[in-house]
């Protein structure tokens, strides 16, 4: 299950969300009683995503649940599910930013669609997801991304891949996205952008950053560290893929 570790992400909880943690907990667990294996922080993530609208968190909680359940059966992902993913390496995890967050970065050049079926893709980001929230350091609820599309081209371009990432870590895993950043961007991805943009909800677009190249070091070191920002960006740390992480 996507549950929370460590505390609480640096950040307390005030009056307002522990009574709405606790209505909510009440409603979620008369409805679902698996509910009462979650923890608080979980909840809370899901409280956050709908702005502490106890209702609507929940019946996005409980929607979570039962996909989790269809999806996820045996309660996690294998790599013997995932081959044509993996052996993309496009995919890795390594380091932290200055707030103790794990850093992830992928390879939009690396996606190849055709090697790949729908179906698979969405078992892989599910596995990258459950990896990222397995090593969360303690303490800590959310994650960096840096998505470099150096090299990307029409032949990488997956509308309904784009949409499938959006559904699930919007639905599914609500507020484990810390920041997005895009580096190498080139002007032929505007056109893939322009389709997915409007599916983005206003939460997720104030976490993602186009970062320019004359400015991509500079912005990068603004968040991590030299001595956690992969070497392959100017850093120190050799990147990890996801499976072995």
């Amino acid at each position: 299950m996507e549950f929370g570790r460590g505390t609480s992400d640096g950040e307390g909880q005030d009056e307002v969300e522990k009574t709405r943690i606790h209505i909510m907990r009440a409603l979620v667990n008369k409805e679902d009683p698996s509910s009462k294996d979650v923890d608080d922080l979980t909840l809370r993530r899901f409280l956050r995503a709908r702005e502490l609208d106890v209702d609507k968190a929940s019946k996005m909680f409980l929607g979570f649940l039962r996909w989790r359940r269809t999806f996820v059966p045996r309660g996690s992902i294998l790599e013997s599910e995932v081959p044509n993913e993996i052996s993309q390496n496009k995919f890795f995890m390594q380091g932290t930013n200055k707030l103790g967050r794990p850093i992830v970065v992928l390879y939009g050049a690396r996606h190849k669609p055709s090697k790949s079926s729908p179906e698979e893709f969405k078992r892989f980001v599910v596995f990258c997801f459950d990896k990222i929230c397995s090593r969360m350091p303690a303490g800590q609820e959310r994650f960096v991304a840096i998505a470099d599309l150096q090299g990307w081209a029409y032949a990488n371009s997956d509308i309904r891949g784009y949409l499938a990432i959006l559904s699930i870590l919007q639905d599914c895993y609500p507020e484990r996205l810390e920041k997005l950043l895009i580096i190498h961007v080139p002007y032929v991805f505007m056109t893939a952008w322009k389709m997915v943009y409007p599916f983005i909800d206003s939460r997720t677009k104030r976490k993602i950053v186009f970062v320019e190249n004359n400015k991509l070091l500079q912005t990068l070191l603004e968040d991590i560290d030299e001595s956690q920002l992969p070497d392959v960006l100017g850093g120190k740390l050799a990147l990890v893929p996801i499976q072995d992480c």
